[in-house]
């Protein structure tokens, strides 16, 4: 058996690389996440919404596909409050096996149920399959080239990958923004990150 080119050797070298490395990024934003109590996460949240619904691409979207926060993420529920009472139509997501899939709701006490990874999911309903929409994405940290990383599921990038079509706005908290953070050529940017402070385009 030929010994592998070097060339092959460095690349596999770079990939385990980039894994330790996000797997490190990983731990230390789950701290920081656990280090806030509820009403400092809820109060940024608050002030990343406030951000968020003077985007034109919140302003002129009729559907929004959005999270469900989970492990003091930034909380989604006021913003899609906030889109119903504007008239948008709403779909979050639902994984089905390698696959993630957005379906509509109306109601969070109707619609959603326990689902994959301890997070509210919705009943399967009626699948959203509009392209032009702007999706609200959550992710571990980003940088400020918008770079990102998530959480290792790769759910995001398949889903994007596609539908490229759809306007990508990522929600984060400040503490969740490096200089630079690990990433790889086929990792998609969202076009913007929100955070309490920035808007990062």
């Amino acid at each position: 058996m030929e010994p592998l080119p070097i060339w092959v050797k460095s690349m596999e070298k770079r990939e385990i690389d980039l894994k330790i490395q996000k797997k490190e990024l990983r731990g230390e934003i789950r701290k920081l996440r656990k280090a806030h109590t509820d009403k400092e996460i809820h109060e940024m949240s608050l002030a990343v919404l406030e951000r968020v619904r003077t985007l034109p691409e919140y302003i002129q979207a009729g559907v929004i596909y959005a999270y469900m926060d989970c492990k003091h993420e930034v909380e989604t529920r006021d913003l899609i409050r906030l889109a119903w009472k504007e008239g948008k139509k709403v779909a979050v997501p639902r994984v089905c096996g390698q696959e993630m899939r957005f379906y509509y709701i109306t109601s969070f006490e109707e619609d959603l149920e326990e689902g994959s990874f301890g997070i509210q999911e919705p009943r399967e309903g009626i699948l959203a399959g509009e392209e032009d929409a702007l999706l609200l994405m959550p992710g571990v940290a980003f940088d400020r080239k918008r770079h990102r990383v998530g959480y290792g599921g790769g759910f995001y990038d398949r889903f994007l990958e596609a539908h490229p079509g759809l306007v990508t706005v990522a929600l984060a908290f400040e503490f969740q923004v490096r200089d630079e953070v690990p990433f790889e050529a086929f990792d998609i940017r969202p076009a913007k990150v929100v955070t309490e402070q920035w808007v990062l385009t």
